[in-house]
């Protein structure tokens, strides 16, 4: 299915024509929308502390997380305590939910998980992005709350906001949903105060951004996590057998869940594997250990840090996952910090 939307949206497929009437009804339920909140009609909740939203106007991936995270580590290097909030995509609670280093991708979401156990940030998760905000700092000293997602989420007051576009792709077709990948029409990107271009050739007034690929890791948990799933059934425990890293020209399989897995597949490819059989699969999709054991047959399975994380729950000690880092200009952690510093100032009064 997301093949054939990708082809939809970004290949200029007859059957788009077909949906510009919902389009079309799309644009006028988010206009409407985003006037009522212009009007004051509805309540835009302005928070205490600055809060930066990164977030994007089309549909699918686009390099957030990343951003999230090169986000975290350039405000805490600058001195800010940041904590982070999300909707927690595909799961369902009432209220808010705290995401800790070992909580599972079933419980608050992939990309959650991904982030808190990556950065042991403070992070909330809750469908009403304002509610998670509040818990955040009812029980954390943060000074700074990064928004994961939440462009369109105009409930919540932002201070910076953070486009993120996907610089090979760029817009697909130009067309809002469901004729085309956008959320809002490309005149929103000039409303914001950052544009990123992951990857692609960076356009006048964006910032380039590229993800470079660290050191393949297991998927396989470590301690505390491995004795927060030692009771669980879903678990494989293969302690029998010891694998070895794979290595540049070793032949593997490969699969992602991420809006873009062919830029996944490209990558592996471009650093050497001999990727043997591959499986693209939905965005957010959860996993059970038949079908990636099926596909990886005998060969090491390698998957990226947001399926991973997922993978955690059924693991096999065989499968293996690429962590990417998120690379910006100078001049963009110079330009952010400085309008962070002067958003906090004025918090402060």
């Amino acid at each position: 299915m997301q093949e054939f939307v990708h082809r939809l949206w970004y290949q200029r497929h007859p059957l788009a024509y077909l949906l510009l009437p919902l389009s079309g009804l799309f644009w006028l339920i988010s206009t409407i929308r985003r006037a009522l909140f212009a009007l004051k009609l509805k309540k835009q909740v302005q928070l205490s502390v600055p809060v930066i939203v990164v977030g994007n106007i089309t549909a699918g991936g686009s390099g957030k997380t990343p951003t999230v995270i090169y986000l975290i580590e350039l405000l805490r290097r600058h001195g800010y305590k940041p904590g982070v909030i999300s909707r927690g995509y595909g799961v369902k609670f009432e209220g808010t939910r705290e995401v800790k280093p070992t909580s599972l991708a079933s419980e608050v979401g992939d990309e959650p998980a991904m982030i808190a156990a990556r950065t042991q940030v403070p992070m909330v998760v809750g469908a009403k992005r304002v509610d998670a905000a509040n818990a955040l700092l009812a029980n954390y000293d943060v000074d700074v709350i990064i928004c994961d997602d939440g462009l369109q989420h105009y409930a919540l007051g932002r201070n910076i906001e953070i486009a993120i576009i996907d610089g090979q792709r760029r817009l697909g077709n130009g067309w809002l949903i469901p004729a085309g990948p956008l959320r809002e029409g490309p005149k929103r990107l000039n409303s914001v105060d950052f544009v990123i271009a992951n990857g692609g050739e960076a356009q006048s007034g964006e910032f380039a951004m590229a993800l470079e690929p660290d050191t393949l890791l297991p998927v396989a948990p470590q301690a505390p996590l491995q004795a927060a799933l030692q009771d669980s059934d879903s678990v494989n425990r293969d302690n029998t057998v010891n694998y070895v890293t794979p290595k540049v020209g070793d032949k593997v399989a490969a699969m992602a869940a991420i809006g873009n897995p062919q830029r996944y597949f490209d990558t592996l490819t471009k650093l050497g594997y001999r990727v043997t059989q591959q499986q693209a699969f939905e965005d957010h999709q959860a996993f059970d250990f038949k079908e990636l054991d099926d596909l990886a047959g005998d060969l090491p399975l390698l998957m990226t840090e947001k399926d991973a994380v997922k993978c955690r729950e059924i693991q096999s000690k065989n499968w293996w996952y690429l962590p990417v880092n998120a690379k910006l200009s100078a001049e963009f952690d110079q330009q952010i910090i400085e309008r962070l510093t002067k958003v906090a100032q004025n918090k402060k009064g």
